[in-house]
């Protein structure tokens, strides 16, 4: 904090090119602010500033200081207004892409605590399967899993672990076996996922004691939304692999029978990023302080 204190101070009489003036607008005495700049020429071994009775101007080792200074406090500075900023209440528009699942289960839900509170704020939520460039793309955010978020992003966790499920009807399960093993599924009537970020059938990733499985079912339906999948299922057209949120409420009332439970492990929940060198938004801080994970 000491170098922090005096990098400052030395950069104000820099600008200034008078203790006078730094002086007065950092509230100290001539005299302080002199040996504060002193105190950091000993310490850097070289002389920052050239003092005549009349001037003050940097040396060329000040003049290359000031360069490197200058931009990082003025970074400083515009975080620090953006704090002020968040004082009032934020405003714009939001965008976000993230998959169906995600604005499902986790978008939607903070979107009730969050609007009502900020009535300046609009949020575009763009569903997509794809792995977007969101700079390109023109969004303020995305959501994805843990994993798949770029290592140049900052990445906040805004849900819990996630875990599968392979579930079907009652009546389904009444014309075919229940499948005891991931390649019993081979015998079924899969209902299927296509995404764009696979070029092809969603995969089933199964795993139990380390062992990992990715069955390709076949069936007769593929779709590219949870919503049909679930329905399908619940009409006995086939088993489906969902998220075990969606369908949890289901299997409770007897309407799905869930299979391989203990083929299903949870894996990294949901974080939702954004650029790490784009300034962030008063309106995207405060929803992603909203969004933000706080469970162990």
């Amino acid at each position: 904090m000491q170098n922090f204190n005096d990098l400052a101070a030395f950069a104000t009489v820099a600008r200034e090119r008078s203790f006078t003036r730094a002086a007065a607008k950092l509230g100290v005495s001539p005299s302080a602010l002199s040996q504060t700049v002193r105190n950091l020429e000993e310490r850097v071994g070289l002389r920052l500033l050239t003092r005549t009775t009349r001037s003050v101007a940097p040396t060329e080792a000040g003049d290359r200081l000031l360069r490197t200074l200058i931009p990082r406090f003025e970074e400083i500075e515009a975080e620090l207004a953006t704090l002020n900023e968040l004082r009032e209440k934020p405003a714009g528009r939001v965008r976000i892409t993230a998959g169906e699942h995600p604005a499902i289960a986790v978008l939607q839900p903070a979107l009730k605590r969050f609007l009502p509170d900020y009535p300046d704020v609009q949020v575009e939520i763009i569903v997509d399967y794809g792995l977007t460039d969101i700079v390109a793309e023109g969004y303020d955010a995305g959501v994805r899993m843990g994993e798949q978020v770029a290592k140049d992003m900052v990445a906040v966790r805004i849900g819990p672990d996630i875990r599968m499920a392979v579930v079907g009807s009652p009546e389904y399960f009444k014309r075919f076996p229940a499948p005891q093993t991931p390649q019993d599924l081979t015998a079924h009537k899969c209902i299927n996922m296509r995404l764009p970020t696979y070029g092809g059938l969603f995969p089933w990733g199964l795993e139990k004691d380390g062992r990992e499985v990715k069955v390709r079912g076949d069936g007769q339906l593929i779709f590219n939304n949870l919503g049909m999948r679930l329905s399908s299922a619940l009409d006995g057209l086939g088993v489906a692999y969902m998220p075990e949120d969606q369908v949890l409420p289901h299997i409770a009332e007897g309407r799905l029978i869930r299979v391989l439970e203990e083929w299903c492990p949870y894996f990294p929940g949901y974080h939702l990023y954004y650029p790490s060198r784009r300034h962030t938004s008063p309106a995207l801080s405060v929803l992603v302080d909203v969004l933000r994970h706080r469970g162990s």
